[in-house]
C-alpha cells in the first residue's frame, strides 16, 4: 500500500476558501487540509483497509451537523428538479434475453422508480457543488482510493447528482458503470430506504451468474450487507464489483442523496442510451463521446 501523498492537487479555476472546509467538514476528526498529520494518514489508511476487505468505507459524521443540514436544504429545494421515470430493468440495464433460463440475472427485470437531478440542476455556489470541486476534498478522495490523481466527471450532466426517492420509490440491485462512487447522505427516509450491497459479488473475470442471481430471486442473502446511513456520512464505495440497491422508501419523506462522480482517466462522459434513461435528455458531449467510446471492461454492464 502507498503512501498518501502529502500536497493536495490544487486548480487556479477552483477557488474554495478554507473557511469553507472548516464549515463544512468535521476537520478534528477528518484532516483533509493536513495531508501530513497523523490523523490524516490513519483515516486513510482506514479507508483504504475497508475497501480492500468489502469494498465499501463509510466515515460517520464527516460533515459538520450545520453543514449537513445546509446540504439537506439544498437537496430538497433541488428535489423538484429531478427526472422522474418508472422502468423495469435488470441489474446490467439491458434488454431480456430469451435464449437465457428464466433463472439467469440478465431475465430478471426489477422496477426502478427513482429519480435524479442532473448536475447542470446543482448551482455553482451551492454547498454540493463547492464540495465537489474542492481539490482539497479531492486529493483526499484520491488517497483514500490509492490513486496518485482522480478527475472530475467531464460528464456535465452527470458529474454530480442527486438521487431522490420519494416515498414509495426504490433504486433496485444493480452495478455501477464507474468503478468507484463517492456520495454523502442529505436525507434520509422516514423509513426504509436502507442500502444494501453485495461486495465483491463480480469480478471483471466472472459474472458470478448464480450467486447473483439467487440474491435477485432472495433465495440467498447471505452475501447481502445493510448500512445504517446517517445524514453528514461519507460514503466511499465499489459500485462496479458489488452489486447494491437503496430499498422502498417508506413513511412521508423524501430519501436524498448527492452523488460525486469522479474518474481515473479525465474526459469520462457517460454513454447516450444511459444518460437519456437517467435524465430524459443527454448533450452533444454525450454524442460526441459515444463515437470515439472504448469499453474498460467486458462486463456486461
Amino acid at each position: 500500500m502507498s503512501t498518501p501523498r502529502s500536497q493536495p492537487d490544487d486548480r487556479p479555476a477552483t477557488a474554495i476558501s478554507p473557511d469553507f472546509l472548516a464549515h463544512t467538514v468535521d476537520l478534528d476528526r477528518f484532516p483533509i487540509h493536513a495531508p501530513d498529520a497523523p490523523g490524516y494518514r490513519e483515516v486513510v489508511t482506514r479507508v483504504r483497509a475497508q475497501l480492500d476487505d468489502v469494498g465499501c468505507s463509510v466515515l460517520s459524521g464527516f460533515l459538520r451537523p450545520e453543514a449537513a443540514a445546509e446540504l439537506a436544504s439544498e437537496g430538497q429545494r433541488l428535489a423538484p428538479r429531478a427526472h422522474h421515470r418508472t422502468i423495469h430493468t435488470n441489474p446490467y440495464s439491458s434488454p431480456d434475453d430469451d435464449s437465457l433460463p428464466p433463472e439467469h440475472p440478465v431475465r430478471i427485470f426489477m422496477e426502478r422508480n427513482n429519480a435524479f437531478v442532473a448536475a447542470d440542476y446543482i448551482p455553482a455556489d451551492s454547498h454540493l457543488m463547492r464540495l465537489y470541486q474542492s481539490p482539497t476534498f479531492r486529493r483526499f478522495v484520491a488517497d483514500c482510493l490509492d490513486e496518485e490523481q482522480i478527475y472530475e466527471y467531464a460528464d456535465p450532466l452527470a458529474k454530480l447528482v442527486l438521487n431522490v426517492l420519494r416515498p414509495g420509490a426504490q433504486h433496485p440491485w444493480h452495478y455501477d458503470t464507474n468503478e468507484f462512487i463517492v456520495s454523502t447522505l442529505l436525507q434520509p427516509a422516514e423509513a426504509g430506504g436502507e442500502f444494501q450491497y453485495c461486495p465483491g459479488i463480480r469480478s471483471p473475470a466472472s459474472e458470478n451468474d448464480e450467486q447473483v442471481s439467487a440474491v435477485l430471486r432472495g433465495v440467498d442473502d447471505g452475501p447481502v450487507r445493510r448500512l445504517g446511513l446517517k445524514s453528514g456520512d461519507l460514503q466511499l464505495f465499489y459500485g462496479r464489483y458489488s452489486l447494491h440497491r437503496v430499498t422502498r422508501v417508506e413513511g412521508n419523506g423524501h430519501r436524498i442523496t448527492g452523488i460525486f462522480a469522479y474518474a481515473k482517466q479525465p474526459g469520462a462522459i457517460g454513454r447516450v442510451e444511459r444518460t437519456q434513461r437517467l435524465f430524459g435528455r443527454v448533450t452533444e458531449a454525450h454524442r460526441a463521446a459515444e463515437a470515439t467510446r472504448v469499453r474498460a471492461d467486458q462486463l456486461r454492464d
